[in-house]
């Protein structure tokens, strides 16, 4: 019965329409919206990769091996469990124009006559890729990345170099089918026939190639099967298996990640938007209590009047959640050209049921999290509120069933984010920090209020009546510093740190790489080459350092006799092949931190020294054995010691070192690193690839500043979201400026009764918003630049340098927003008659 009639006074109110909930379903939709956009996004990328898998990958499965073409053998069980197969080559060189003197750095694939299986290569001008590797005037053909054509400043029937061997380039390569989930490469391409490579004399031993084996597998094979069948077929080879269940798992991975933050930054904003709602619902309350005290004259239960708002309340929650879903679902299809534009993959967009249920729970748990404790207070309301005023209470805490329900919704809210979001350490970690934030800006808003009290009773205001009233106002028991400190607090917080990561991010590049990284990464140094090359590199007068090193490659297959993959898990060691290298001595920089260093002249069975972190991470003690694949060959070494190895000056660094005579007899080449002064570093490139056409150096400074620019779009999406937080907290803003419209225009007309004039009565307002604004700004100053030399120093690994214009954009746009969301409502407040006001009081 009491449910009933509820619900019958719920509807009734409802009548009056919602001016009072315009905040609350402002916030609750926009947060609802953010989140339902990224998981949209994120839905629509997975089911992309569903779809054009096998077109990513270039078949139905692919298999790579490193340092080598399959055997006939391998090449035949191929063809006997496909109904096609495509050959292809990849690795790096360095395309040349020799009539202008002028090279770049590109990624080289080599495709036979099958390639591509699925999907189709775009050229401009439109042709057959056949036709372009036909060539003109007795050369092949050759087509190419439009960023490298425009970089070499060739044309369509222009001729370049490859190695020794000469190429006409036939035309733009604008669309490579079955490179969407290849990831980062340092290069642009250049898709050469896999036949012509041979005159380049870029394929010796030990050169950095890999080649793919493409397979079109008949319909419904037994991918697990034949995964097994090619470990057996391939047996020692050091392949890698990948098919369409995984076509671009990196990307994809990354993808899924980076939905995943974002996601944690949408619930940031809804947290902040938790504020506002609770805002409104308490306001709305407050205009309710006469109301609740009559209910309670004529006998209604306690449970029955929690139910009449309560009912109003999960009303209002459903409509805001319409609001957002619709919202979230609209706008990734709005704005999908754009999306795609940025996307690395394809996406299939359209209305996902998936996220928009998961925005759905998170609105109504945090709906009803932030609503609880205020529809609690209805409680504490008593009758004899109808005769005297203010006798509302409700200011202390609710009973303890309303505080653990609480606490049970808190829970469920970070577990479902947990769950959901697939990073439970990272939500975690957030859901502290967005609590711990919020315990520091109530902290904050408490000093604020006694700092304005205190420094409204100096001398030093004295005379300054505007500003007086004002810190008085501010530090006074109705004083919004709560509400504006915590709204816009958050947000400020969030892009304070991504402010000053980005910044210190940008630093650290330019303080170090003139000071620190080398010029150029040299790779495919052939052995006989390499004391040519340290003579003309090291006799240089603009060269300050070179360093050398034997460079093999090689998959980690077991450790302690075990699949690595069981040991090390989806570690990035075990994944794929890894550099190797073996020296008489540790590498120069690296320190031995456990364990002994084989004596330079050891022939024994094989040793390897591990780098010390990446083994803690895998759980490698001294004395274990891992089992390398190095060029079709398996080598089991004994782990005798550990190295620490600085990964972060792009300088070389080898998770793997062995002792020379394990590894000395295999085809291999040799690495450098050249360090220069600048301004000869294209002289450098220029004369080095001019005498050896097969060695290819990489522009150290290029990869960092390509790598930068990821980095650089990875703290845009970041930005985004912490822009809509910062929204949210402006509508709470808005919100709490416009349910103290009343006590301000109360407060307007007592200042002008006793002489106060329209401008210091504006004064007074905008002083007050102003300090709130600059006690926001500073804590989060305070609190991004904590998050942010959390960051920079233990997930970047450098150093950490404050940076100050960001920090003084925050405190001015704290305070321009504060002042924005208070003036917008104090003009009806100034043009308000005192006479009309003070009789209406009465």
């Amino acid at each position: 019965m009491s449910a009933r009639i509820a619900a019958r006074i719920a509807r009734r109110e409802l009548r009056g329409g919602i001016r009072g909930f315009r905040v609350f379903l402002a916030c609750l939709a926009l947060g609802v919206a953010a989140i339902a956009a990224v998981g949209s996004v994120r839905t629509s990328v997975e089911q992309g990769l569903a779809r054009d898998a096998a077109i990513i990958l270039g078949g139905d499965a692919e298999i790579q091996l490193t340092y080598r073409f399959a055997t006939e053998a391998e090449r035949a069980w191929m063809e006997s469990v496909s109904t096609q197969v495509s050959e292809t080559v990849d690795f790096r060189s360095m395309a040349v124009v020799p009539e202008a003197d002028d090279r770049s750095l590109t990624q080289i694939r080599g495709v036979d006559g099958a390639y591509p299986i699925y999907g189709e290569a775009v050229l401009d001008p439109a042709m057959p890729l056949e036709t372009a590797f036909d060539g003109a005037d007795g050369l092949p053909g050759a087509v190419m990345d439009p960023v490298l054509i425009a970089r070499l400043g060739l044309e369509p029937g222009d001729r370049f170099r490859l190695g020794t061997g000469d190429f006409i380039l036939m035309a733009a390569l604008t669309r490579e089918p079955d490179t969407s989930g290849g990831g980062f490469t340092l290069g642009p391409r250049t898709l050469v026939r896999l036949s012509d490579l041979d005159s380049t004399g870029l394929i010796q031993p030990g050169t950095l190639y890999e080649t793919e084996y493409r397979l079109a597998l008949p319909p419904g094979s037994n991918l697990d099967a034949l995964r097994a069948q090619a470990g057996e077929a391939l047996e020692g080879a050091g392949h890698r298996w990948s098919d369409t269940r995984n076509a671009a798992q990196g990307t994809a991975v990354f993808i899924d990640r980076l939905a995943s933050f974002l996601v944690l930054v949408g619930l940031a904003g809804l947290a902040v938007g938790g504020v506002g709602v609770a805002a409104a619902v308490r306001a709305y309350l407050d205009r309710k209590t006469s109301v609740i005290a009559t209910l309670k004259t004529l006998g209604a239960e306690t449970r029955t009047i929690f139910l009449v708002y309560a009912f109003q309340i999960a009303a209002l929650t459903a409509l805001g959640l319409v609001i957002g879903l619709v919202l979230g679902a609209a706008l990734p299809l709005v704005f999908q050209p754009l999306i795609s534009a940025q996307l690395p993959v394809p996406a299939v967009f359209g209305i996902h049921p998936e996220p928009l249920l998961e925005a759905a729970l998170y609105g109504i748990l945090a709906a009803a999290l932030f609503t609880l404790w205020p529809l609690a207070r209805t409680e504490q309301v008593r009758a004899a509120t109808l005769y005297r005023d203010g006798a509302q209470g409700g200011a202390g805490w609710p009973r303890w069933p309303y505080v653990a329900a609480t606490a049970v919704l808190l829970l469920l809210l970070v577990g479902s984010a947990s769950a959901l979001s697939g990073l439970p350490s990272l939500t975690m970690w957030s859901a502290a920090g967005i609590f711990g934030a919020f315990l520091v800006l109530l902290g904050v808003a408490s000093l604020t209020r006694r700092a304005a009290r205190a420094a409204g009773r100096s001398r030093a205001v004295r005379g300054r009546s505007s500003l007086r009233m004002a810190l008085g106002a501010a530090g006074g028991p109705g004083s919004e510093a709560g509400s504006v400190v915590l709204s816009l607090g958050l947000g400020l917080t969030v892009l304070a740190a991504v402010g000053q990561i980005d910044s210190n991010l940008r630093g650290a590049i330019a303080r170090d790489l003139p000071e620190v990284a080398p010029s150029y990464f040299v790779v495919d140094i052939q052995t006989d080459q390499l004391q040519d090359f340290l003579d003309a590199a090291e006799n240089d007068p603009e060269v300050s350092r070179v360093e050398t090193a034997p460079m093999l490659r090689g998959v980690i297959t077991e450790i302690n006799g075990r699949p690595s993959e069981e040991v090390a898990g989806d570690h990035w060691v075990v994944r794929g092949d890894r550099g190797i290298t073996y020296s008489a001595t540790p590498p120069t920089g690296d320190e031995v931190t456990a364990g002994e260093w084989w004596p330079e002249d050891y022939s024994g069975t094989p040793q390897v020294s591990f780098a010390a972190e990446e083994a803690a991470e895998i759980g490698l003690q001294l004395g274990d054995t891992i089992t390398l694949n190095v060029l079709g060959r398996d080598v089991t070494a004994e782990v005798t010691s550990f190295r620490e190895v600085d990964f972060s000056n792009a300088g070389m660094g080898f998770v793997l070192s062995m002792n020379p005579d394990a590894l000395r007899g295999a085809p291999h080449s040799h690495i450098a690193t050249i360090y220069a002064a600048r301004d000869a570093e294209a002289r450098l490139l220029r004369e080095i690839g001019g005498t050896w056409p097969n060695i290819t150096m990489i522009s150290v400074r290029n990869a960092i500043a390509r790598a930068a620019e990821i980095l650089a779009g990875i703290a845009a999406a970041t930005t985004y979201g912490a822009l809509a937080t910062l929204l949210t907290g402006f509508i709470v803003l808005i919100g709490a400026a416009a349910a103290g419209e009343r006590a301000r225009t109360y407060e307007a007309a007592i200042l002008k009764t006793l002489g106060a004039t329209r401008g210091m009565v504006l004064a007074n307002f905008a002083w007050r918003s102003a300090v709130f604004g600059l006690a926001a700004g500073l804590v989060a100053i305070a609190t991004g630049g904590l998050a942010g030399w959390a960051v920079t120093r233990f997930v970047m690994e450098t150093d950490f340098v404050f940076e100050p214009v960001s920090a003084v954009l925050i405190v001015v746009g704290g305070v321009v927003i504060t002042l924005l969301a208070g003036l917008a409502f104090a003009w009806r407040p100034l043009a308000a008659r005192p006479a009309r006001v003070l009789r209406a009081r009465e």
